[in-house]
């Protein structure tokens, strides 16, 4: 079984060959290793070899890694996961990032309850992209309107759009769906300076996805090896 160091130099190794046959900047797209169900042992192990931003998909696991980690002070945490709005103040009191956001209930939350001592919570609006029942997420008609509330919120900003796309899609549902989320960030972009993040690609989709302008890959799997039950 390969170690933690080979791992990550591998999705490293993917992650720069996929940029390279595009012609883009490896240092522009970021891995963000998705460390749910892992312990904070496998996230601190990780963070030595010099990998910095995690996310997390259930807040309370999340909140109890960050408290144990909390001595290693440049590590980055990114909410990933559906968002409760019983839920919204452990995000916005303990994590960076949040890249679910697909109401203005939960944007209006999650601004209300940044504590005053923090910087701005860093947010993405989730789009199903796909259109699936079974995930969250605004339909890219929805998009503008919710750009526009967020942009509102005094303690947050927004950075971009996240996407799940579907899971075993085909490349010709890939090759439809990915182009339409590249079009709205860049249309997006146009409209808010401080948008720079498409947060877009896993393990099994990421070199369609940084093809498709992706500036950050979410990748577990691959990293910690096999998901504890």
């Amino acid at each position: 079984m390969p170690s933690l160091i080979e791992r990550w130099q591998s999705v490293q190794r993917q992650v720069a060959d996929a940029a390279k046959k595009c012609n883009r900047d490896t240092s522009l797209v970021r891995i963000l290793a998705v460390s749910k169900t892992k312990p904070a042992s496998a996230i601190a192990a990780l963070y030595q070899l010099g990998q910095r931003a995690f996310g997390e998909n259930y807040v309370q696991e999340g909140v109890d890694k960050i408290k144990e980690l909390a001595h290693l002070h440049d590590i980055e945490w990114h909410f990933i996961g559906p968002l409760q709005s019983n839920k919204t103040k452990d995000v916005a009191e303990h994590f960076a990032w949040c890249q679910s956001i697909d109401r203005e209930k939960i944007a209006r939350r999650l601004s209300e309850q940044r504590p005053a001592e923090l910087p701005p919570l860093q947010v993405l609006i989730q789009i199903n992209i796909d259109d699936e029942n079974s995930k969250s997420g605004i339909a890219l008609a929805e998009l503008p309107a919710l750009a526009a509330f967020i942009d509102t919120q005094p303690n947050l900003q927004l950075r971009g759009l996240m996407a799940i796309p579907k899971a075993n899609a085909t490349p010709a549902e890939q090759d439809d769906s990915f182009p339409q989320l590249q079009q709205a960030f860049v249309a997006l972009q146009a409209d808010y300076p401080s948008v720079d993040t498409l947060s877009l690609g896993m393990s099994n989709d990421l070199s369609k996805a940084i093809a498709h302008g992706s500036t950050m890959v979410r990748i577990g799997t691959a990293l910690f090896g096999a998901r504890d039950t």
